[in-house]
């Protein structure tokens, strides 16, 4: 009997011990794998995965494809937890219901208070760290904008604009100069502009070609709002714009095609690679436009032609890695346009070649070398015309021929020495320029005489800076810049057509200096609180454009002069920054003060029903008074809403007696912007945005008003697989014609800006897998 007990229990042991490992081994059978991309649909390679289950707890590494594998996992369900550098963290739970499980992460962006700017200091530096109106544009949120052109992309940027409210689509490239914070009354950029640390503002006119880099080789923008010659120099009055582009770790393509009414084909496309020490890349855009006619239907004569444009550009650039942390490159770029101007005459085109050689090389664990060398060659035709009353006719009265170049080289050295970041440098540039002109009569069409005016212009600026945290609530920003420019071999000569003796004129060489000093200040007063205090001192030279180029638009005449002298600001800031909800809720404020004495504007010297002639002359000084508020709150992984909102003062404080307490023309009071986004590639992604800009005045004199606008853009597509997109994007959704420009006397004639612009397209991502 005992022997029988003892058999039974012998065999239900065998069996519970049986049915065990028939468990275990079955579970044992299950694997969990999967991919980590970017919001994009790129791969993240080196993303750190961990497993855990009841029985189990596993950590994997993507490899270079983004995949990641758990072949053995004891048990039937789980969850799995992403994070990776530079994103914020993400997870879900699985179960299985077979032996097989996969898996798809999309890592977003970490806080946006903790991504990297090198802009506003000339070093890498937390944004929750850079005092004044930082904003930086990842590639999620350049793909996410709608707008065709970059300048049009930057507009979400609250107090970001160009000279006129016109977008570069269509408008004369000599209005497309940036103004930040309502610094600007005139067409040259008071912002300086770069790409990877090259300048991009043309070196006669100041102002900006925003075709030149091709959008699909972007890798994130840059925007500083608030005085920076203390390391940037000359233009950069109200700020900095920088665009940052791709550098390839492996073989890479992203190609982008478009096609929107107006006949709007627009193609983008980079591609590059890297093998053993060496990366090679280029880049293309091409786009043109049928455009629309600028005038509304009541004011049209037979002489009104839509207003057009056409681009492309090309660069290449090849790399080699001297070490670890150092590498040598060589970019070249071609860039190309032309544009009809809205009527049958006036038209413009640009050609333009540049390269930069350079290194980037860290020495040791404490000390960064970079240095620049670049140079640019490039020609600007420009036609002009005078157009009657009832713009039934025009008149040829003008042909330039505007030749430029431009030499530079830039040396900057970075020391870190125990909470010190130490930043020294030196930059050197000259400018030769000229203003080749074909008079024509502008009653009877005559030509009747040719004009050359020119020079050169050098500068020198050296620079440093300190930054420097005092336990973990203080960071102090101390810098200067003392700068030294020179305007030689200015002249001017007038040859009479068809004959008749030369009649020239030179000028005096003029020097002047410089010394931009700033002080920043940031105490953080808790984890979710800082305070931000600044004070500056900038200025911009004038280009040679304003110095020796006269223009014509329609009836207003504006004259050259080559006494200017330079901007000088003196600004300072208060700001606050705040976080909640655990960084999902972010936003800053900012006050900003500053005064420009000497500024260089369009002043109006004489008016009459068939002519107005102004000049370029320097102000007594003008003052900026302003807030601005930028704040974003991300609902979950997927939803983000953002906005922004800027409140400017800008007025002629001293001057002669008709300005003095009048606003500075093409500045408004309010501008407001906001973006709500869901972002889930596999599923659906969306941007809608909105953008208001209150009323301002086109001329000095305060006597033409431009309405207040709002307009609506639409993003909204999804990935179909392989790195793959569809996509739909729409500008000015709701089809408001609103004013851009008002050209006197009165009644003035309205350039509308755009109707509704949509296109359809495709985007293709790719980056090899390894071997």
């Amino acid at each position: 009997m005992q022997a029988a007990r003892l058999r039974w229990v012998v065999r239900a042991s065998t069996l519970l011990l049986y049915g065990t490992l028939s468990i275990s081994a079955a579970a044992q059978q299950i694997t969990v794998s999967g991919t980590v991309r970017d919001p994009i649909g790129a791969v993240i390679p080196g993303a750190v995965v961990t497993l855990r289950s009841a029985n189990s707890t596993q950590t994997a590494k993507t490899g270079p494809d983004g995949e990641f594998t758990f072949a053995v996992v004891p048990d039937s369900s789980g969850s799995v937890q992403v994070t990776a550098k530079g994103f914020a963290p993400t997870g879900q739970n699985w179960s299985a219901n077979s032996d097989t499980v996969r898996l798809t992460f999309v890592l977003r962006g970490a806080a946006r208070g903790e991504q990297i700017l090198v802009s506003a200091t000339r070093s890498q530096m937390k944004l929750s760290e850079v005092p004044g109106g930082a904003v930086r544009l990842s590639l999620e949120d350049v793909q996410a904008n709608p707008a065709l052109t970059l300048d049009d992309l930057l507009r979400q940027v609250p107090g970001f604009s160009l000279f006129r409210r016109s977008s570069s689509r269509v408008a004369n490239p000599t209005t497309q100069g940036v103004s930040l914070r309502g610094v600007g009354a005139s067409g040259p950029s008071r912002a300086t502009v770069l790409e990877d640390g090259v300048p991009l503002v043309d070196p006669f006119g100041g102002w900006v070609y925003w075709d030149r880099i091709p959008r699909a080789e972007l890798s994130s923008v840059e925007v500083f709002r608030g005085g920076s010659s203390s390391l940037y120099g000359s233009d950069a009055l109200g700020g900095v714009v920088q665009f940052l582009t791709r550098t390839p770790i492996a073989p890479s393509a992203s190609v982008d095609f478009s096609y929107g009414n107006e006949n709007t084909p627009d193609v983008s496309v980079w591609a590059g690679t890297a093998f053993s020490r060496w990366d090679v890349e280029t880049a293309a855009d091409m786009s043109r436009t049928d455009g629309y006619i600028l005038l509304p239907q009541s004011q049209r004569g037979t002489i009104d032609t839509a207003a057009n444009s056409e681009h492309a550009t090309i660069d290449a650039a090849v790399g080699y890695r001297i070490s670890e942390n150092g590498r040598l490159f060589l970019r070249g770029s071609f860039f190309d346009e032309s544009r009809d101007n809205g009527t049958l005459l006036q038209k413009n085109s640009t050609g333009t070649g540049s390269g930069v050689a350079g290194v980037n090389t860290a020495f040791g664990s404490r000390d960064l070398i970079s240095a620049r060398v670049y140079g640019q060659a490039q020609g600007y035709d420009q036609i002009f015309s005078s157009i009657n009353s009832t713009r039934g006719s025009e008149i040829l009265t003008n042909i330039q021929h505007v030749p430029s170049q431009l030499a530079g080289t830039a040396v900057q050295w970075n020391h870190v020495l125990s909470g010190h970041t130490l930043i020294a440098g030196l930059d050197l540039q000259e400018v030769i320029g000229a203003s080749d002109e074909q008079l024509f009569s502008a009653t009877s069409g005559a030509h009747f005489a040719n004009n050359i005016a020119g020079g050169r212009q050098r500068s020198t600026g050296i620079f440093g800076q300190d930054i420097f945290r005092l336990g973990s609530k203080w960071t102090i920003i101390a810098g200067a810049r003392w700068d030294d420019w020179n305007n030689f071999s200015g002249s001017t000569v007038r040859i009479p057509i068809p004959f008749g003796p030369p009649i020239g004129q030179s000028f005096a060489d003029r020097s002047e200096t410089s010394f931009s000093p700033r002080l920043s200040v940031t105490r953080a007063l808790n984890s979710n609180l800082s305070v931000l205090v600044s004070g500056y001192r900038a200025f911009r030279a004038p280009s040679l454009n304003e110095l020796y180029r006269s223009f014509r638009q329609g009836t207003t005449v504006t004259n050259s002069n080559p006494s200017l002298r330079a901007e000088r600001l003196t600004g300072a800031e208060v700001g606050l920054k705040v976080t909640a909800l655990s960084n999902r809720l972010e936003s800053r404020g900012t006050f900003f003060w500053g005064d420009i004495i000497d500024p260089i504007t369009n002043v109006t010297l004489k008016s009459t029903p068939k002519l107005i002639t102004r000049q370029r002359q320097n102000l007594g000084r003008t003052r900026s008074l302003g807030v601005e508020l930028d704040g974003a709150v991300h609902l979950s992984t997927s939803i983000e809403l953002s906005g922004g909102y800027q409140y400017t003062h800008a007025t002629v404080v001293d001057s002669s007696p008709p300005l003095i307490g009048l606003n500075l023309s093409e500045v408004p009071r309010h501008r407001f912007t906001w973006e709500a986004r869901y972002w889930n590639p596999a599923r659906l992604m969306l941007s809608v945005q909105g953008r208001y800009a209150g009323s301002q005045y086109e001329d000095d004199l305060n006597t033409l008003r431009l309405d207040r606008y709002y307009v609506m853009d639409l993003f909204a597509g999804r990935q179909l697989g392989h790195g793959l997109v569809a996509y739909i994007a729409a500008e000015n959704l709701l089809n408001q014609r609103y004013p851009v420009a008002l050209i006197p006397p009165k009644p003035a004639i309205v350039n509308l800006g755009p109707p509704i612009l949509a296109r359809v397209g495709l985007r293709y991502d790719f980056t090899a897998r390894s071997n």
